[in-house]
């Protein structure tokens, strides 16, 4: 069933502020993507945007799991968080994706140890050098972009990410559990204890709208949600919390799963509920790009509403795929939907179209 939201009054929180406090958490492309959907609505460093009003605050709370490539190299060598998500989301954040976001994007083709890495990677690795504080350095390299938001890595714990399979093998690091063809049952980090940010939890306290996804299941989700304290404020959370389900499934992380059946995994680590919606994609995929998909091992994932909706959760259904060889959520389209939603007191509808 296709639905659209329509909002009445917003509530008092949001009015007084003359705009909604939203965060974001997750990682890889999937939350970059959603940020440049939502930036949109947020005030410039200059004044406020053509969308102003909706937004007042957005933060995006990032996974820091990552130990492959370039961000694994930096984060052995500086003993650091590995930059990769956050510098992905710094720049889908920033105010124009001109000039400096194409740099900060920049990967060394060659140049012996500059070979694959990437700029952005570097800038964020010398800034924690200068300043000793991979936080301030974060903060700083978002002043470089202009960003509409601030970013938080989920912990500056460097933990690492482990794995139960389905066969009972453990798996340790991020990048030998993606390449694993085993199937994720369980996930954990190492050391077990690992502290969130306080302005993390104080975002999340004091948000009017947090969205989780989409993104890997495991991998750029869960991941975030393994940090103490997370899901305890997720819960008590006064905010609309939104579950956004991802399009396709993947080979390890999520074969044959339903869009609900992703939301039980969830609810497997956090060990609680913590969503009032979840967006879901309806629209049929193309079949040539369900061909192209099936040969990597994905699949469309399945929009089992009705057993989403049992578990408390409202739904919101259409087409939020882009057009494009490659499937990606329609950042303005899942952005213009999420600041319409209901917050939990105040008197909106549903409304079929």
């Amino acid at each position: 069933m296709d639905l659209s939201v329509t909002a009445g009054a917003p509530g008092p929180r949001a009015t007084e502020r003359g705009g909604l406090r939203v965060v974001a958490i997750g990682g890889g492309t999937g939350l970059s993507t959603l940020l440049r959907g939502l930036k949109r609505y947020a005030p410039s460093a200059a004044g406020m945007s053509a969308f102003a009003g909706s937004i007042c605050d957005l933060t995006a709370v990032v996974t820091v799991t990552d130990d492959g490539g370039s961000s694994g190299r930096l984060r052995k060598n500086f003993n650091m968080p590995p930059p990769g998500d956050l510098r992905n989301c710094m720049v889908a954040l920033s105010e124009d994706e001109g000039l400096m976001s194409r740099l900060f994007r920049h990967r060394f083709q060659t140049g012996g140890e500059l070979e694959g890495h990437n700029f952005g990677n570097l800038f964020v690795a010398a800034l924690t050098e200068m300043t000793g504080d991979f936080g301030h350095a974060i903060k700083l390299a978002g002043e470089v972009l202009a960003m509409r938001g601030c970013i938080y890595p989920a912990t500056f714990t460097n933990a690492t990410l482990v794995a139960r399979m389905a066969s009972g093998a453990i798996v340790r690091g991020e990048t030998n559990i993606t390449a694993s063809k085993d199937q994720i049952v369980e996930l954990s980090l190492d050391p077990p204890v690992v502290e969130p940010l306080p302005e993390t939890l104080a975002a999340i306290a004091e948000a009017d709208l947090i969205t989780l996804g989409p993104g890997s299941l495991y991998t750029s989700l869960i991941t975030n949600l393994l940090v103490e304290g997370i899901p305890e404020a997720l819960a008590a959370a006064k905010g609309t919390r939104v579950y956004i389900a991802n399009l396709m499934t993947q080979s390890n992380e999520s074969l044959h799963l339903t869009a609900s059946q992703h939301i039980e995994r969830i609810y497997s680590h956090t060990h609680q509920p913590v969503f009032d919606y979840a967006l879901i994609n309806t629209a049929p995929v193309p079949a040539a790009v369900r061909e192209r998909y099936a040969a990597e091992g994905a699949e469309a994932i399945e929009p089992d509403i009705a057993r989403i909706e049992a578990m408390g959760i409202r739904c919101i259904t259409g087409d939020f795929a882009a057009e494009g060889d490659v499937l990606r959520h329609d950042a303005p389209r899942v952005a213009e939907t999420l600041l319409k939603l209901p917050a939990k007191e105040p008197a909106w509808t549903l409304e079929r179209r």
